[in-house]
């Protein structure tokens, strides 16, 4: 199918500019890594309201933390590709539009399970015990989020003008969404008003599902609601992406 040469030579392209660019492979993991290094300990012992140690309710929070933050942002790419000209050149060639954001989509997911990697393992040493199956999970829900925030993110970038605009279009959205996930501490522990408004954020039932994952729990209620925001989230972030991008005639 034309739609999957041409997404495997785009993500190809991306994924060789990350690899010429290990500044960008490891720095974008060292944000959750010093929250897992210097406020990690601090919880350890702390009553948390959820099953399992610190560890366990930590770790998933900033697995999801990297994606929203990482995916979010990825946009930025997709503004100084229009400066440099590069979009207006793939305007005029035969390429799939939905291609051309697959094949981005692909690379940010690629990379942002690599770093999520990374996260997991360092979160080992200092302590966390969690199922392997839980931990894969975990890893999914971060491929799943990265393409519904990235195909989101380059959709804003095709309709904003410059980074000026972007950045801090994405830090109002991006962090009240973190805010009221529960991301760092469940929402459990949050007075009830709070609690009630977080429901409202679809990356809370994300977290949670991810923190049953880690103690061994996957035929629960939560993991079926964070699986069901998870693939419909993602089903209509990519959805409003590729419509963009055709739009744009990007």
């Amino acid at each position: 199918m034309p739609v999957v040469h041409d997404t495997a030579v785009l993500f190809a392209r991306y994924a060789r500019q990350t690899l010429r660019s290990p500044f960008q492979i490891f720095f974008g993991v060292l944000m959750p890594l010093l929250y897992l290094l210097l406020f990690g300990p601090l919880l350890t012992g702390l009553p948390l309201g959820r099953t399992g140690d610190s560890w366990q309710v930590l770790v998933p929070g900033l697995l999801l933390q990297l994606g929203l933050f990482g995916a979010s942002f990825a946009g930025f790419a997709v503004i100084m590709e229009k400066n440099w000209g590069v979009l207006e050149r793939l305007r005029v060639t035969p390429v799939s539009r939905l291609a051309l954001l697959l094949g981005r989509v692909l690379r940010d997911a690629a990379l942002f399970v690599f770093q999520a990697v990374l996260l997991v393992l360092a979160a080992l040493l200092m302590g966390l015990r969690a199922p392997l199956a839980g931990i894969l999970i975990g890893f999914a829900f971060v491929a799943l989020l990265t393409f519904a925030l990235a195909s989101l993110s380059y959709a804003l970038a095709l309709k904003l003008r410059s980074p000026q605009e972007f950045g801090p279009a994405i830090n109002t959205l991006a962090v009240p969404s973190m805010l009221l996930s529960g991301l760092m501490l469940p929402m459990t522990l949050a007075p009830g008003w709070l609690d009630a408004l977080s429901h409202l954020m679809p990356f809370r039932y994300l977290v949670d599902a991810v923190r049953d994952a880690y103690v061994g729990r996957y035929a629960t209620a939560t993991m079926l609601y964070g699986v069901l925001v998870a693939v419909g989230f993602t089903v209509l972030a990519v959805t409003v992406g590729t419509r963009t991008f055709r739009r744009a005639q990007a």
